[in-house]
């Protein structure tokens, strides 16, 4: 058997820009699996009850009776107000009237009975997701670091690009059924968290990034296996060329 050459460089170029997509892809993945920012809204709430100055808007003498702070506070468009909130896979966090910080509850406690097994299908998805990224990314850095054997690194590569393409397609089936069930958690969910206006926050813009270098990396993988698969056989087409010449050479 003819000893295969050292991997040129522009398949080495082509090794590591697939290694950096897949790299940055589950560094995305992550960050958008661990944060709570998939969805941003706002809901209406009842402003609380006020007794002090602050809430006193009128100037009438009787604006330190505390009937008519309530008269004032409780009438018109200012009985409520937009209390903000952020949801992600793991919890739903809402601001506190009139004081600071927030209060989280698990998302899953919200989502209705007959959704939460779409939820936990689509953690299990995520998880998946993440551990074939790193999957990958381990294998295209194998690959880049293997020196001796191109045959050897185009087998890594072969299922590098194996691994990556189902990352990618349960990445896309995990983000979407998220959605659903964020969706109708909106609709059906407790009365005390449907919010009245909303959209998808900074995570979820995150995962899809994600799941665009994932795909990316796939593609540049698959591309570079197909183009060294055909530089093989044109090496092979040349020297059996080359040999056929030197054998008729030597016959006469």
């Amino acid at each position: 058997r003819m000893p295969v050459s050292v991997p040129s460089a522009d398949r080495r170029q082509r090794a590591l820009a697939a290694f950096s997509l897949s790299f940055l892809s589950l560094a995305l993945s992550i960050t958008a699996f661990s944060s709570s920012y998939w969805c941003e809204g706002t809901r209406k709430v009842a402003k609380p009850f006020c007794t002090g100055h602050p809430c006193m808007r009128s100037n009438s003498p009787d604006a330190s009776n505390s009937s008519a702070v309530q008269y004032v506070w409780e009438t018109g468009d200012d009985k409520f107000i937009d209390q903000k909130f952020h949801a992600g896979i793991w919890y739903s966090c809402e601001e506190i009237i009139n004081e600071e910080g927030e209060k989280c509850r698990s998302f899953i406690s919200l989502t209705p009975a007959a959704d939460r097994g779409v939820f936990w299908l689509s953690i299990v998805a995520e998880f998946l997701y993440i551990i074939l990224l790193l999957t990958g990314a381990i294998l295209m850095s194998v690959e880049l670091c293997y020196y001796s054997a191109a045959i050897d690194g185009l087998k890594i590569n072969a299922f590098s690009a194996v691994v990556t393409v189902l990352a990618g397609l349960l990445g896309m089936v995990a983000h979407m059924m998220y959605t659903t069930v964020f969706q109708m958690t909106v609709n059906l969910g407790p009365e005390d968290w449907r919010p009245h206006t909303w959209d998808y926050g900074w995570s979820y813009c995150l995962a899809w990034a994600s799941f665009a270098c994932c795909m990316a990396a796939a593609v540049t993988t698959i591309n570079k296996y197909t183009k060294t698969i055909l530089e093989f056989k044109n090496k092979r087409k040349t020297l059996a060329r080359n040999l056929k010449v030197k054998y008729k050479i030597s016959d006469h």
